[in-house]
């Protein structure tokens, strides 16, 4: 199994930058964190989970939502098998939970369905 906690979430004003952590441990069918291609997604209250981003499994293919496209980069660092979203001129419309997942190919992909382990989640409020 692979267990993922996030971390860096907080309150911040719009305009205002936060930056990400997920740090993986454990394995799934051998494979470990840096074979896999990770994401992030968010649930803002009353909607649905949305992605938000996603890494293949070497960092070198990167997928954007449409609205975070250069305001948010998604990175990874595979010797500390830590997944980061750092995040600039956030608006309010940013606010929500933001998990990290972890996805069961080396391929970057936007469906969740893809992404077989989830962390807890962390609170993300942008006011304004």
């Amino acid at each position: 199994q692979v267990q993922l906690d996030e971390s860096g979430g907080g309150l911040v004003q719009a305009g205002g930058s936060l930056r990400l952590s997920c740090t993986a441990s454990g394995r799934t069918s051998g494979r470990t964190f840096s074979t896999l291609a990770m994401g992030w997604f968010r649930q803002a209250p009353g909607k649905e989970r949305e992605f938000v981003a996603a890494i293949n499994w070497d960092g070198g293919n990167t997928v954007y939502l449409d609205s975070v496209k250069g305001r948010f980069t998604i990175s990874r660092n595979n010797a500390e098998n830590t997944l980061y979203l750092q995040m600039s001129r956030l608006k309010p419309e940013d606010t929500a939970v933001y998990y990290c997942a972890a996805s069961r190919t080396s391929w970057v992909t936007s469906r969740p369905n893809e992404y077989p382990y989830w962390g807890q989640g962390t609170q993300v409020t942008v006011s304004s």
